[in-house]
């Protein structure tokens, strides 16, 4: 209850300092290098379906890394004063951590697996900060709209994972979208109505 605020904050903005020395790393390689995946285990094998779960460093990543840490870290701060007298303090402080991780899972995911992993991440952690004062009939009434909005999204999202899948065999944005500059990969052989399908149901899930 007396520092779980603080480590909290200090969670984020070493979050932030973390991204920042990446992004100074990065800055010393050549253009043509700045893109890194790195592969952190098997996550899913069931058959012909196979999904490993990694991260994919690259300027964009890198570039919302340090907006999710740097804004976040600004929220963990002013929120150290806004729920002073608050009982359940260190709970909020949770539930802010909890959104910063999946958002941080949510763009530097290498395969649209993980990141809708992330995406839930920052569902739940929406519905559980957005709910927190849940003996307010507000709070708890706009909680369950938001919980209601985003499992429409959720199916758009796997719709489009599942099309993608069927079409290509895979997850990877490496392996759809492609590598480096030239970005040819499996999506280039699309033909434009199953693209469009694609899109369209990417777009219901954002």
């Amino acid at each position: 209850d007396k520092w779980g605020h603080l480590l909290g904050t200090a969670a984020s903005l070493g979050s932030f300092a973390v991204g920042a020395a990446m992004l100074v790393q990065m800055l010393g390689y050549d253009a043509e290098e700045r893109r890194r995946s790195i592969h952190l285990w098997e996550f899913l094998h069931v058959g012909s379906f196979q999904v490993d779960m990694g991260l994919l460093v690259d300027p964009l990543s890198i570039s919302f890394v340090l907006l999710i840490t740097g804004v976040g870290s600004l929220i963990h701060i002013y929120s150290i004063g806004y729920m002073e007298h608050d009982p359940d303090r260190r709970r909020f402080f949770a539930y802010l951590n909890l959104f910063v991780a999946a958002m941080l899972l949510l763009v530097l995911g290498d395969n649209y697996v993980a990141m809708f992993i992330g995406w839930e991440g920052v569902g739940l952690a929406s519905y559980l900060l957005i709910g927190f004062w849940q003996y307010k009939p507000t709070a708890a009434t706009a909680a369950k709209k938001a919980f209601v909005v985003n499992r429409v999204g959720d199916m758009g999202f796997l719709l489009a994972i599942m099309l993608m899948f069927g079409t290509f065999g895979t997850v990877g944005f490496e392996q759809i979208l492609g590598e480096g500059a030239e970005h040819v990969g499996l999506a280039s052989q699309l033909s434009t109505g199953t693209a469009t399908a694609i899109g369209l149901l990417l777009l219901l899930g954002a």
